[in-house]
């Protein structure tokens, strides 16, 4: 197979530090140019610009839009309140407020970088002020912003979902489960470490049932999203693409009608942010398109399940194997690319080994996940250190314990497929 040199060239530019789109296709040049000259090279053009015409993919640019809107909306201030009440009188009550907040956050924006940047900003401060350590406080909004990409409707989610075609209300369905077994994770490590350094409540006592209620009425447009996308996906009122349609014009209706919150001075940064994200994310999935499509015809993946599968590996082996793969990738890869590249040549294996591809794909979008807060270059862990001013090594340290806790329950994912699998499931029959 003539592979080894696109693969080299991918490696060598990538650890120039030439951003990952023009590596891959700094790759698949040398592919068409010397290895395989008889081929026209017009077709590494096309194959760029045909992914761009996969009417799926027009769901990405929704929801990028739509995360951008509730930037502006009002939303995180009302799901902050509201998660204060619930949680904020709790030992280290802000930390619970950072956990709960990002779970919310996850149901109406999906980005982790987003919840990371806004939290660093508005929460964390506070809890400087309360006292609490700055590692520890920087760890708490790395780790939580995590659980927002498996949190419906996370790109990732989508991502992975398109790049495998397999189903993403199923997908939406199966992340609540990790997302809340995070949650309720992280929150009692939260719990032990503050009572040990008397990191007290945010507030005296629980909202009334008065306040809660308030509050929930404030929060109630905005948690109206992740359960109706959820449900209008299951009902069959829309597919994927038009969920990402709806979900921006509702973003835009509450933060204009509702909130009051949007400006007209707000738009162009909307509709700037909206076509900078996309840009990002579409110009990996066309770079990957050449890359796949020479690995296609030189049956990579043909090559790749026959090797895997003639080494006898067990479904448990094969697991094993793929996290430890990808736990690795996840330090120096971001998640997209991983998703779009490696997400097609390992499904079809694991289908083959009788894994549930909705539990192999959350497992998958999860690991990745973890990468972004592991050294040496979690993407998460770099934006909060510098937001904060603090040094990298030290706030890598205190992340550990949260890394050991997602390893947790990456290892349920992986070893539980029934109660991973229980909502998808229940919404859409096994």
């Amino acid at each position: 197979m003539n592979i080894w040199l696109p693969l080299l060239c991918i490696v060598a530019l990538a650890m120039f530090n030439v951003p990952i789109w023009l590596a891959l296709l700094g790759g698949a040049l040398p592919y068409f140019l010397i290895l395989q000259p008889t081929l026209p090279v017009q077709i590494a053009v096309q194959r760029v610009v045909a992914v761009t015409e996969t009417s799926s993919y027009l769901a990405i640019p929704f929801f990028i839009t739509a995360g951008a809107i509730m930037n502006y909306a009002g939303i995180s201030s009302r799901l902050l309140d509201l998660a204060d009440g619930l949680v904020g009188h709790l030992t280290g009550g802000l930390g619970h407020v950072n956990i709960l907040l990002s779970v919310l956050m996850g149901g109406v924006s999906g980005s982790a970088a987003a919840d990371a940047s806004m939290e660093a900003k508005i929460l964390v401060p506070e809890m400087l002020k309360r006292g609490y350590d700055e590692e520890f406080s920087a760890a708490i909004t790395i780790a939580s912003s995590l659980i927002t990409p498996i949190i419906p409707p996370g790109m990732g989610l989508i991502v992975f979902s398109f790049a495998t075609q397999i189903s993403v209300g199923r997908m939406f369905a199966a992340g609540y489960v990790p997302g809340l077994l995070c949650m309720v994770f992280m929150m009692i490590y939260v719990y032990i470490v503050s009572k040990k350094h008397g990191y007290k409540g945010s507030r005296d006592k629980m909202a009334s049932p008065r306040e809660l209620l308030h509050l929930l009425r404030q929060a109630f447009w905005a948690m109206l999203i992740p359960f109706g996308i959820l449900l209008g996906l299951r009902g069959g009122m829309f597919t994927a693409t038009e969920a990402g349609a709806i979900c921006a014009w509702y973003s835009l209706f509450i933060g204009v009608v509702i909130y009051k919150e949007i400006k007209w001075s707000h738009i162009w940064t909307i509709l700037k942010e909206s076509v900078l994200g996309t840009a990002t994310v579409m110009i990996l999935i066309c770079a990957a398109g050449a890359l796949s499509y020479f690995m296609t015809y030189e049956r990579v993946p043909q090559a790749l399940a026959e090797t895997m599968l003639s080494m006898n590996l067990t479904k448990v082996s094969f697991i094993l194997m793929t996290n430890v793969i990808l736990l690795i990738i996840g330090m120096f890869m971001e998640g997209g690319p991983a998703q779009i590249i490696l997400g097609p040549l390992l499904m079809p294996i694991a289908i083959q080994l009788g894994i549930d591809p909705i539990q192999f794909g959350i497992m998958f979008v999860f690991n990745l996940g973890i990468g972004n807060m592991s050294p040496p270059f979690g993407i998460v862990l770099y934006q909060v250190s510098g937001l904060m001013g603090l040094k990298f090594t030290k706030v890598a340290k205190a992340c550990m314990p949260f890394i050991a806790i997602m390893l947790l329950v990456l290892a349920i994912i992986a070893f539980c497929p029934k109660l991973i699998l229980f909502l998808p499931n229940l919404l859409y029959g096994a």
